[in-house]
């Protein structure tokens, strides 16, 4: 498979909201600890924006160091609605049974971050949720996970009248001093220290009906869901220009003021821009580049002077010098690799 140049992790930009105001009802200036993490304050009441992971993860760490509270997570969840989570929390609320809400939590939790997903898993008369961090994504803080968590449990609780709290909580993070906390949050055991982050309902509490099921409005809601992810998809930046950069690179190597007229913006916004989504021009260039050269090394169909110069390099020497720093490897190296792999 052909190496895919990643896009900077993003989160939605109505978590950060959900901080600032748990901040803010602690005595804290949660608009200035923000703006210390690097959070655009212009966009905080916006429910379509998304921030780059990087700059929620350090506000999560502001939070904690100024607060002292390690449980920090679980009084922030309290500050959600059913908005928090775009269309998701209205589809989950019309769902039929919790087992069917929990389903689209799992199907959509690309909305909600795409560094981690909700995977669901039957364990005989159990039904696990789990929290995954993707392979190759950075690892969420551990008190983005309990928030997380400790959402799903308040979801399952409001919409079965109180009625339903998990049989046993996994964590993978270690105790806090004082985890007292937890154990009310979760209305269930917690232990901690474990090999993944897991909820455990009994199965046949999941299947009971709800009083609030509509399923025209679920399937609505999930239409709403299904074209977020689609605009976000389209509407990053980063993913645009290297679907521009792939185009051009055959001609040489374009610049970044190029690449701003052809995405009908000023060089100052597309910098602004790619730096909110995690990354820089050079970096999406040096991504693309690589992402393709792989795959004309797997390919093996032309040669590697032809590579180079598909891919804007001025020969294969400097073409040679990237892959290495991108590989450790000449490309010759990683072709015969490769096909001594898939020759086993």
């Amino acid at each position: 498979m052909a190496h895919v140049p990643v896009v900077p992790p993003t989160v939605l930009g109505s978590l950060a909201l959900m901080l600032v105001q748990a901040l803010d009802a602690r005595g804290l200036d949660g608009r200035a600890l923000a703006a210390r993490a690097g959070i655009d304050l212009a966009m905080l009441y916006d429910p379509n924006h998304r921030y780059p992971l990087a700059a929620t993860t350090r506000l999560w760490g502001l939070a904690v160091e100024a607060t002292g509270d390690p449980c920090f997570g679980l009084w922030a969840c309290r500050f959600t609605s059913q908005t928090t989570f775009h269309a998701l929390g209205f589809a989950a609320l019309a769902s039929r049974t919790l087992q069917e809400a929990f389903e689209r939590f799992a199907r959509y939790s690309r909305l909600v971050s795409d560094v981690a997903e909700i995977q669901l898993r039957r364990v005989g008369q159990r039904e696990q949720v789990r929290f995954v961090p993707l392979e190759g994504q950075p690892q969420p803080p551990d008190e983005a996970i309990d928030a997380t968590l400790c959402l799903i449990v308040r979801m399952a609780r409001m919409l079965s009248g109180g009625k339903v709290s998990p049989l046993a909580v996994r964590l993978k993070r270690p105790e806090p001093s004082f985890s007292e906390p937890f154990r009310k949050a979760f209305h269930a055991p917690v232990q901690f220290g474990q090999r993944e982050n897991v909820l455990e309902f009994a199965a046949a509490d999941l299947d009971e009906r709800l009083p609030t099921a509509n399923a025209e409005l679920a399937q609505q809601n999930d239409e709403l869901v299904a074209r977020y992810l689609a605009r976000i998809e389209h509407e990053r930046v980063s993913n645009r220009l290297r679907s521009w950069l792939i185009g051009q690179l055959a001609g040489g190597e374009p610049s970044a003021a190029a690449a701003a007229r052809a995405l009908g913006m000023s060089l100052r916004n597309l910098q602004r821009r790619l730096q909110e989504e995690g990354t820089t021009y050079r970096e999406a260039l040096s991504g693309t580049r690589e992402g393709m050269a792989r795959a004309y090394l797997e390919e093996r169909r032309i040669s590697i002077t032809e590579i180079a110069f598909l891919l804007g390099f001025s020969g294969s020497s400097s073409f040679s010098r990237a892959f290495r720093r991108w590989t450790s490897q000449s490309p010759r190296v990683y072709f015969r690799e490769r096909a001594r792999r898939r020759g086993r």
